[in-house]
């Protein structure tokens, strides 16, 4: 399988060690050998038919901050350049997330599926603003669009989802869909004010620096969007949510939730009358009512009722390991057409 590795952050990196550590458990397990054709970053590519040295191509960008440092295989060529002039069967898209119009992910992603080829996305923005079509886009081609690493980072989630949904139909989708503030909704359950929380979660590594699309809601909703289209069958965008982040959120909120035997968290609640993110008094019993940065996910079914799964929710090995199992569908898909 031939991928092209659009972004080369924190997740792009971690993909390419894993891929380089797990290269004959991949082969031996699921008969899977990848093959990194280009990678591409925000100041150049490494670009080789034959395949990338992936271990040249980590030092580089560590030692130059660009891949387009490569010996021999280095160049100042944009993504779409890129895809025009090599053979790939797979884009991997984990450029940075932009909510105002999706891009360069949203080009990126439609020239792909344009050009023939698979793509697998951990950038939530094309997807809250234009999932529908793009997902139609793909189907259309007969193409793969997977996204798993879009919600719950390395947590199956939409397996979780598409595997408990057989045989019966669910209904609603409601969820802790951003580690960061639920981090700082702990913290601040502990007795920090939101400021210091935010603080804690920053040197942690856990919160941006700009926290905004996080304590604003906005992560959450595109993380929403995604499962209500996906899990609901519902055609939403990140225009049809309501959201309320956790800004205004006092320490007094927290401890009168408290006193009643409840927690206060940032919950995603999709269902078939509506789709909204805000803050919810949750009873501390409630599998939703998980603690620091992690994430959980409740399913209702139609006929077998609810179920949750729980787990760490971020991270760029955790990711990266979402990316590898979407590459694993996508092999065994084409094995079958």
């Amino acid at each position: 399988m031939n991928i092209v590795v659009a972004g080369f952050g924190t997740v792009g990196q971690n993909l390419a060690q894993l891929l380089l550590t797990h290269r004959e458990f991949l082969r031996k397990a699921y008969g899977l050998v990848v093959k990194v054709v280009a990678v591409v970053d925000s100041k150049g590519a490494a670009v080789s038919q034959r395949g990338l040295d992936l271990d040249l191509v980590l030092r580089c960008k560590r030692e130059h901050g660009t891949v387009a440092k490569v010996p021999s295989a280095g160049c100042e060529m944009s993504l779409l350049e890129v895809i025009q002039s090599i053979e790939a069967d797979v884009l991997i898209e984990a450029t940075h997330t932009n909510l105002k119009d999706g891009e360069p992910g949203m080009t990126h992603i439609i020239k792909a599926l344009q050009l023939g080829l698979n793509v697998v996305t951990v950038n939530k923005g094309p997807l809250a603003l234009a999932m529908p079509m793009l997902k139609e886009m793909a189907e259309h081609r007969k193409l793969m669009l997977k996204f798993s690493g879009t919600v719950g980072g390395g947590l199956p989630v939409l397996a979780f989802a598409k595997e408990c949904s057989k045989g019966d139909r669910a209904v609603k989708v409601e969820g802790i869909l951003n580690g960061t503030t639920n981090y700082i909704l702990t913290r601040m359950e502990e007795g920090l004010s939101f400021e210091e929380a935010l603080t804690e979660a920053q040197e942690k590594g856990y919160a941006e620096r700009d926290p905004t699309l996080d304590v604003s809601g906005m992560d959450t909703a595109c993380k929403l969007v995604i499962l209500a289209n996906e899990v609901l069958g519902k055609r939403v965008t990140l225009r049809d949510v309501k959201v309320e982040g956790i800004t205004t959120i006092k320490p007094e909120d927290i401890k009168m939730a408290k006193s009643l035997g409840k927690v206060v968290k940032l919950v995603g609640v999709a269902d078939e009358s509506e789709v909204f993110v805000k803050p919810l008094s949750i009873d501390q019993s409630d599998p939703l009512a998980v603690k620091y940065n992690y994430n959980a996910i409740t399913l209702t079914l139609e006929n077998s009722g609810k179920h949750t799964i729980t787990g760490k929710g971020a991270g760029g090995r955790e990711t990266a390991t979402a990316i590898i199992r979407d590459l694993i569908s996508i092999k065994e898909h084409l094995v079958i057409t």
